[in-house]
């Protein structure tokens, strides 16, 4: 059997690839909203519920490090297919934008999660003395003294969370979830239109480039100066 590809004028495939290239901005600015509003307090609370920690409270952090585990160790297309029916009883449908965001933010809140916790042990143990020997409260030194002091690594951590993302779009296209992974199953795989697939790569390339480019730049400027005396 043979299979005759389908291929985009070249003049056309603007008009292609500009509403899918939105469609993955939406849905990567979404999950991102809600990874940074969930993950990041989720992350300090395992964090300090660990021995060591302000709440230190061994019941509470095994459980919740395990789930944030199981969520982190699953690749996304298991994830994706084994929720379909929360999927479906949170937003109606197991297609389209709406089906994409659930499974991306399960993922994505996971994978921060760590991030967060991790940069939060990077803190010397100095600054929460000094923090706790100032008076603060545990919320006080949370938000006033680790996560400014881990802020350039949680940047960094969220960088390649959102490029994480923009790869987890990607699959969902799979679902029928639009963007441009969509575009990429549908006209490169299904049609073997190796047009619309080059400008597809090429179009992520320069997004994930730039995402990063400026990650780089807010963890450099956010990042201590230290001077160096030299004899």
């Amino acid at each position: 059997m043979t299979v005759l590809a389908i291929s985009v004028p070249t003049n056309e495939i603007p008009g292609l690839l500009v509403p899918a290239f939105f469609d993955t901005v939406t849905m990567v600015a979404i999950v991102m909203a809600l990874v940074l509003i969930v993950g990041l307090p989720l992350g300090a609370l395992i964090h300090n519920l660990a021995p060591g920690g302000l709440y230190e409270n061994r019941a509470l952090h095994t459980p919740l490090s395990w789930v944030i585990s199981i969520g982190r160790s699953l690749p996304f297309l298991v994830l994706m297919t084994a929720i379909i029916p929360f999927t479906r009883f949170i937003t109606g449908t197991n297609i389209g934008i709406a089906a994409a965001v659930v499974p991306m933010s399960i993922a994505g809140i996971a994978f921060f999660t760590r991030i967060v916790e991790n940069s939060l042990r990077s803190v010397p143990a100095e600054v929460i003395d000094v923090a706790t020997a100032s008076g603060g409260s545990p919320l006080q030194i949370i938000t006033g003294a680790q996560i400014p002091e881990a802020l350039p690594n949680i940047i960094g951590g969220l960088t390649i969370n959102t490029i994480a993302m923009i790869e987890y779009s990607t699959i969902a296209g799979t679902i029928g979830a639009g963007g441009l992974g969509y575009i990429a199953v549908t006209y490169g795989y299904q049609r073997f239109d190796h047009g619309v697939m080059i400008a597809t790569i090429i179009t992520l390339v320069i997004t994930v480039a730039i995402i990063q480019i400026v990650g780089d730049a807010l963890v450099r400027r956010l990042t201590p100066q230290r001077t160096t005396i030299t004899r």
